[in-house]
């Protein structure tokens, strides 16, 4: 079963509010999930963080792989540590030349 960390959309129309849940990667985004790590308020001036670090150690530790949303949550909850990004690939290397 492959676990993804990903977001979950809460909240009303016009007014989203997220949770940070771990999921099978097969299942709705709003659907079952196995547990939730913490939540993300964009609404909010600066945007609201709430992160749960022991729990999301220990489901990367166990093999979630977050989404790039949730990885950069993570990194600014300091969570995770920022990671290089990929090179570009040849496609864009030609269209640049």
């Amino acid at each position: 079963m492959a676990v993804k960390i990903r977001l979950t959309r809460m909240g009303d129309k016009k007014s989203p509010f997220y949770r940070v849940v771990v999921a099978d990667s097969r299942a709705p985004r709003d659907g079952k999930f196995i547990d939730i790590v913490g939540t993300y308020n964009p609404k909010t001036e600066p945007a609201e963080i709430k992160i749960n670090s022991e729990k999301a150690t220990e489901w990367i530790k166990k093999g979630a792989q977050p989404t790039d949303t949730v990885r950069a949550l993570l990194v600014g909850a300091g969570v995770l540590e920022a990671k290089a990004m990929p090179a570009k690939t040849k496609a864009i290397k030609k269209k640049s030349e």
